[in-house]
């Protein structure tokens, strides 16, 4: 992959300031979670606060925009294209957008997060909802600043999953959720383990973590794991990817399956070719490729009962406890199903349901057919409607994500995007699956780089897709793969 125009090549050297900008920002939040001491948050938000204004200030200068406006329209190659398009989409937003309007939308976020803390821990929405308010007020005037064509939530959906769109979306969740609930109906698999209730010893864990990543071939020097108290991965370059886990101490399909879903965002990281670092297009296509990756290697490959019977010996030899659970144990408590209350604990079958939620409030908040006021009550009654279960209290219910107080209006469906092209890509790898009864993942990883890894950014998450597989978004992969596995 190569950068041949003389313009791209200008631009890129400019670029690098923002990439460094950038880079240090990263390196200084990923400490924030991990090892900075709590109280030194205030003058590390300020530094990176800074590195973030002054990253705007060279995105947004004159003679950088005139050179990305230059090269578009020329001959450009493919990974020349990928930069200008990224690129635009970056100024795009920083240009359209006042810089007072962020400013507002900064300070809104910032004090919604710490509202909605509190109004978690005492389960009252009524201390989050005035914040709420303002959070989608500036919300939608972005929707606005930015333009869109069709529905306003259209501008909101393109910041994290480009191209993708409330047509497409409704034509994704129109076909998923009569036949999630077709199969949550019929399923057979039980819905309670007692291995969710035996403790664990948490270094023995962190060495069993490490071992089954060694096994599926991470390096661990280009790649790290620490703690924190919300898994998260971070690139920082094509040789230092980080992931973090948590450990509770019981269940350990938490703390495994965090490894191993935060283990293929490192990989896809790690597999992105290396003549694109400190360029634009060294990321990811999308929030929805991304998420592809992790829930591929979470749920297609380490729920599977190939892998649960393929690593079985290495767990045992860690958690002596599985000496007393069978092999067929142990895949029961990987694929218990039940519906539940709160997202992130929602097994692969249930778990669309609570982004479909989700994705239909958001939908009618952006247009104001419904009001901030009225999501206790309408997200209750989805929850019933969907998934049978019905919350007590507003900390269970709509209070439970963070993402809304963050100002992540659109970023949901994200989440299901990741879930179909997982399957998909399951589908697509065909024999290869095959090799993970053998704990042999080089083939599949070589095909995965091949696929969707090695180009970044350079491709639209749609054009990657056809481009690969010959179709996009399609659920009917993710349908038949759920309907094989639990009717």
């Amino acid at each position: 992959m190569t950068f041949d125009n003389p313009i791209i090549k200008e631009i890129l050297e400019k670029y690098k300031q923002i990439w460094a900008l950038r880079h240090a920002s990263a390196l200084m939040d990923w400490d924030v979670q991990t090892y900075m001491p709590q109280k030194g948050i205030s003058h590390r938000g300020a530094a990176i606060a800074q590195l973030s204004l002054l990253g705007q200030k060279f995105m947004t200068d004159p003679s950088f925009i005139a050179l990305v406006e230059k090269a578009d329209g020329m001959e450009l190659n493919d990974q020349e294209r990928g930069v200008v398009r990224v690129l635009k989409r970056d100024i795009k937003y920083y240009t359209k957008i006042p810089p007072k309007l962020l400013e507002e939308l900064t300070v809104a976020t910032q004090e919604g997060t710490v509202a909605w803390r509190e109004a978690r821990a005492k389960s009252n929405f009524s201390l989050f909802k005035p914040h709420l308010e303002r959070i989608v007020e500036l919300t939608r005037q972005v929707a606005e600043k930015l333009g869109y064509e069709g529905h306003p939530y259209n501008a909101l959906l393109d910041l994290y999953e480009e191209g993708f769109t409330v047509s497409d979306a409704d034509v994704v969740f129109s076909r998923l959720v009569p036949s999630l609930r077709r199969i949550l109906d019929k399923q057979r698999m039980p819905s309670h383990s007692a291995l969710e209730d035996v403790k664990y010893d948490t270094s023995s864990m962190e060495a069993m973590l490490r071992n089954v990543l060694e096994v599926m071939g991470y390096d661990f020097n280009r790649f790290r794991m620490d703690i924190s108290p919300h898994p998260f991965t971070i690139g920082l370059g094509p040789n230092d990817v980080r992931i973090t886990v948590r450990y509770e101490g019981y269940d350990f399909k938490r703390a495994l399956f965090s490894a191993i879903h935060e283990g293929g965002h490192a990989l896809y990281e790690l597999q992105i070719d290396e003549s694109l670092a400190m360029t634009p297009i060294f990321d990811g296509a999308s929030m929805g490729i991304h998420e592809s990756q992790s829930r591929f290697w979470e749920n297609i490959v380490g729920r599977s009962k190939s892998f649960v019977e393929a690593m079985y010996p290495i767990m045992r030899r860690y958690l002596d406890f599985l000496g007393s659970y069978s092999v067929d144990d142990v895949y029961a408590y990987f694929n218990t199903v039940k519906p539940s209350l709160i997202r992130v604990d929602a097994d692969e079958l249930t778990y669309n349901m609570h982004i479909a939620v989700r994705y239909e409030l958001e939908k009618l908040l952006v247009t104001g057919e419904i009001k901030v006021g009225d999501l206790p009550e309408l997200w209750n009654r989805k929850m019933e409607e969907y998934l049978g279960v019905k919350p007590s209290n507003d900390a269970e219910g709509v209070l439970q994500d963070i993402h809304w107080s963050q100002g992540s209006i659109g970023y949901f469906p994200t989440y299901t995007l990741g879930n179909l092209v997982a399957a998909m890509v399951g589908h697509f790898a065909g024999k290869l699956m095959n090799e993970v009864s053998e704990l042999k993942f080089d083939g599949l990883k070589a095909w995965l780089r091949e696929k969707i890894h090695r180009y970044g950014a350079t491709y639209d998450p749609k054009t990657l897709l056809r481009r690969s597989f010959g179709e996009s978004y399609n659920p009917d992969y993710l349908i038949n793969y759920l309907s094989r596995k639990y009717e």
